[in-house]
């Protein structure tokens, strides 16, 4: 099993320039103590005690992708805390070269470029392989992304990982006071059924409220969403 980067950039690389970037010096954030540790405590306890159980289920979808003939693996760089990029890692669920794939079918199809730049993504993406279809419906192509939250780049609950080229359409700073999460409330109130730019607004109402029993909520309904199949 190999990963596929999908470009240089590492975890090390600059940060992106965001609006939290150009404020930093005059924004006044206290967060609380649960921000400041005990929400990275329940992060890690709880994806310790279920490594028993996720690992076989990564192990197993990843043989399946291998058996379509790709690399289970691919890794890809996201905008995290403060701008910082990250890798961030899921089980494939698109062709290689998907990039390339998009750009050519966008040019063929206006229909569907003017979807991709409203929302930036596709209800009928020609990219999702069969398997990957499947994994999508049921979330388990995101659970690579514990490991992202064991290494501090992202948390269990929090905004959905932005691309860099995404950044420009984000119009909060709630995101970059937040490391991006597995879940959130945006992901589990919508499924991604809004507009793109209508993220911001859960992403802040997050920020504002954000307390122990609003993650163990958040995380319940996660867990709603991925039984009924109603993932990406």
């Amino acid at each position: 099993m190999t990963f596929q980067v999908n470009d240089l950039d590492h975890r090390d690389a600059a940060p992106v320039v965001s609006p939290f970037t150009k404020v930093l010096g005059q924004a006044v954030y206290v967060p609380s103590v649960y921000e400041t540790a005990g929400k990275r405590i329940l992060d890690i306890t709880l994806v310790l005690a279920s490594l028993p159980v996720v690992l076989p289920v990564i192990l197993l979808m990843a043989a399946l992708v291998a058996l379509d003939g790709h690399n289970p693996f691919y890794s890809q760089n996201r905008v995290g805390r403060f701008g910082q990029i990250f890798r961030i890692y899921k089980l494939r669920t698109m062709i290689p070269n998907a990039k390339a794939s998009l750009e050519d079918y966008l040019a063929k199809n206006q229909d569907a470029r003017q979807e991709w730049e409203v929302n930036q993504k596709l209800r009928n993406d020609p990219r999702i392989t069969r398997i990957g279809q499947f994994l999508r419906r049921s979330s388990l192509d995101e659970l690579p992304q514990l490991f992202n939250v064991l290494l501090g780049d992202m948390s269990l609950v929090g905004p959905r990982p932005m691309m860099i080229e995404q950044t420009p359409l984000y119009p909060s700073m709630s995101y970059y006071m937040l490391r991006p999460g597995v879940t959130g409330s945006w992901q589990v109130s919508e499924r991604n059924a809004s507009t793109f730019a209508a993220r911001a607004g859960f992403d802040t109402e997050y920020s504002r409220s954000i307390s122990f029993w609003l993650d163990i909520k958040i995380l319940m309904r996660t867990i709603l969403v991925v039984v009924r199949g109603t993932g990406c």
